[in-house]
């Protein structure tokens, strides 16, 4: 593909990223539960993975009841209409429609996870020095220790909030291009692209598509609060720090 045909590959992503994200976030049905669960969370007991589902959810390749156990080498998918949202030791995740996650790990400890694609929203408890844990989405690699992420991976870009929490961000297309994020509240969404299409493979992005209560209720989950409070500084609206439209 010639540098004019990436130019405009690019700039039909980035519209199309662009338009309406967090709205549609709002009007989803997929998020209207879990905003209404976030005032009723509890702490799941042991033996117990799963806190909500709904929907064609898949786990190792079979339907997915409330009483499945999900381990740190479990692999998620769901369908059209559908999301789950579960533990595995001390992290959390939500995943939404239209999904596939790859955990790997031992036991009940994860150690990574490779969003194949869709949509992932996930806390972390905190690692050891020694401790890694890396997130592999369709462009980009993640390195962690504790935090909130917010994940969207389409084949061609990912869509990265660090919610709260550092992380090591590198473009897959080329390990040179990383970037470190220190965020406490949403302060720095990322695109990483595949390629850079007449742009930069990392580039700043809107927020989009998830909100504080879903992430209280999955750190209330493992038994945490996140390190911010939505009564004292509602997060309304999106933070741009260096995004252009």
């Amino acid at each position: 593909m010639d540098r004019d045909k990436f130019a405009g590959r690019r700039a039909f992503m980035d519209q199309a990223l662009r338009s309406g994200a967090w709205t549609l976030a709002a009007a989803s049905g997929l998020l209207t539960p879990l905003m209404a669960a976030a005032k009723k969370a509890r702490v799941l007991p042991p033996g117990r993975s799963i806190y909500d589902m709904r929907g064609e959810v898949l786990v190792d390749g079979e339907p997915a009841t409330m009483e499945t156990l999900i381990t740190a080498t479990s692999v998620i998918v769901t369908g059209s209409d559908s999301f789950i949202e579960f533990k595995v030791g001390k992290d959390a995740h939500h995943v939404r429609e239209n999904s596939r996650l790859e955990l790997s790990g031992s036991g009940m400890v994860e150690d990574a996870m490779r969003v194949v694609a869709g949509k992932v929203l996930a806390v972390f408890g905190r690692r050891k020095r020694k401790e890694s844990y890396t997130i592999q989405t369709t462009t980009a690699v993640i390195g962690i220790r504790g935090t909130g992420i917010y994940i969207e991976a389409d084949p061609d870009v990912s869509y990265i909030c660090t919610c709260y929490g550092t992380v090591d961000l590198v473009a897959r297309a080329d390990e040179n291009v990383k970037e470190r994020l220190k965020t406490k509240h949403h302060d720095a969404p990322k695109y990483v692209y595949s390629d850079t299409y007449g742009g930069k493979l990392i580039e700043p992005a809107p927020f989009k598509d998830h909100t504080d209560q879903e992430l209280m209720l999955l750190e209330e989950i493992v038994g945490r609060t996140p390190p911010f409070s939505s009564l004292l500084d509602p997060y309304s609206t999106p933070r741009r720090d260096g995004y252009r439209m």
